[in-house]
């Protein structure tokens, strides 16, 4: 005589295979299997821990450095990381002894203002800015063969418009934010990337585009570098960023610019 299965299979199964996400995970009785439950703990342990880690600045600059970029280091006004997440706001505005450094820096530094200025933050997940900021910058090269002497600038405790702050301080033409999202149980190390054309503070969300899911389970490093590179040129021919820039950077007759057409090259 057969024994009945102990946990019952799901006819979803199959999906597993092509997803990270929580589907088909199948049922012991009327709860989830065993194994089920401990990877969700598990995953919410992951998820939490990404929230709270600090971003390891020392060890990212190092890693820049070696790849020829020069970090700069900011912080925002949330003095710590559990003010920073019951004060969101305070993520939105610089330090002030961060942005007078900036705004005595960027003369010098930067005579002309840079085409693209570039924020690395540590946003909701420091283990996502870590990960994927450094590999990201390598796969833009070929698209900005400039970019290494474009400002790079380390963020900590920051939220997405304390690179409007930055930007404007620079002067850049425009800025694109990489910051570490808000973790989900299958993906606690998601980097989003955020675009804007004339950066200045007060601008709102309608201002940005945003590129999101950057990370080798998701939008890979060469993938999310072709459509970042798509919407900066598209913003340097429309002047702006948002709701007026639309990502076609998929459709057939509209290619994107390729390491051949370099977009931000010396004049």
């Amino acid at each position: 005589m057969n024994k009945p299965a102990i946990i019952t299979p799901d006819p979803w199964q199959r999906l597993q295979s092509l997803t990270r996400a929580r589907l088909a995970l199948g049922r012991a009785g009327v709860s989830l299997p065993t194994r089920e439950v401990l990877r969700f703990g598990t995953a919410h342990a992951q998820a939490r821990d990404a929230v709270h880690q600090a971003l390891d600045v020392e060890g990212l600059q190092q890693e820049l450095r070696a790849s020829g970029f020069k970090p700069l280091h900011v912080h925002s006004q949330a003095p710590d990381r559990v003010t920073y997440l019951r004060r969101p706001d305070w993520g939105r505005s610089l330090a002030p002894a961060s942005a007078d450094t900036l705004g005595a820096i960027a003369p010098q530094a930067w005579p002309r203002p840079p085409a693209l200025a570039i924020v690395v933050a540590d946003g909701l997940s420091s283990l996502a800015t870590r990960s994927h900021a450094q590999p990201l910058l390598q796969a833009l090269l070929p698209y900005f063969p400039d970019l290494r002497e474009m400002p790079v600038v380390i963020a900590t405790q920051a939220r997405v418009a304390l690179g409007d702050e930055i930007g404007h301080l620079l002067r850049a033409e425009h800025v694109v934010v990489m910051i570490g999202e808000r973790p989900g149980l299958s993906s606690p190390d998601s980097l989003g990337l955020y675009l804007t054309a004339a950066p200045r503070p007060g601008l709102t969300d309608a201002y940005r585009n945003c590129i999101s899911n950057v990370r080798p389970e998701g939008l890979n490093y060469p993938e999310a570098a072709r459509k970042l590179a798509f919407l900066i040129a598209g913003a340097r021919r429309l002047g702006r960023t948002g709701v007026d820039l639309k990502d076609d950077s998929d459709a057939p007759a509209l290619a994107a610019d390729t390491p051949e057409t370099p977009l931000l090259a010396s004049t």
